[in-house]
């Protein structure tokens, strides 16, 4: 066959075509692939894990030092999973491809900020309050945390005790968190290539 310049101009307008769609395909593979690593860490965190395991986990965390664990200390509901709304947050990251030309592909990435995060985990006695910012800054009271099974504890296992029940010594130890897992997951969704 012979190629006019009519034909020439054609097959170069395909050949962009059909590569951005393999570059959006790779693209959208290599995103997921980041998006469930991030989602499996923040499952896989410690603090998540301790307040996912209820009043039953040990203080894996380590926030405590042993106390008691942090759904009780925070005084969560009983039953309840404080989890479940970060999750649903990083699960609703996702991207969207705003301009392609002949030889690049753009793309925005909508991942949720800690500040939005924060906004949605509320202490359950302090609504103005995030548990999970206070996981990061700390959080008073170990001192008046009295481990004891009551049918006034919102968790069942543990009230505030008016009067300091430990040492001086025992305080609420702060560890990375949301702030750490976001910023990490920007910069790699920052990075993807394909």
């Amino acid at each position: 066959m012979i190629l006019t310049s009519s034909n020439i101009s054609q097959i170069n307008r395909q050949v962009p075509k059909l590569a951005r769609g393999q570059v959006q395909k790779q693209f959208s593979s290599a995103f997921q692939k980041v998006k469930n690593k991030m989602i499996a860490e923040f499952l896989n965190h410690p603090v998540t894990l301790e307040i996912k395991s209820g009043t039953s986990s040990a203080n894996i965390s380590g926030t405590l030092g042993g106390a008691t664990n942090l759904f009780s200390f925070i005084g969560f509901e009983s039953g309840s999973d404080p989890t479940d709304a970060i999750e649903k947050l990083l699960y609703s990251t996702n991207f969207r491809f705003t301009r392609t030309t002949s030889n690049s592909v753009e793309f925005e990435i909508d991942i949720p900020g800690a500040a939005e995060i924060f906004a949605v985990t509320p202490m359950p006695w302090a609504p103005g309050r995030s548990w999970a910012k206070g996981i990061e800054t700390g959080i008073s009271g170990l001192g008046y945390y009295l481990k004891i099974n009551r049918n006034t504890s919102r968790s069942g296992l543990g009230i505030q005790s008016p009067r300091k029940v430990r040492k001086s010594g025992s305080k609420f130890k702060n560890t990375q968190y949301i702030s750490a897992l976001i910023k990490k997951y920007e910069k790699e969704f920052a990075n993807l290539q394909v």
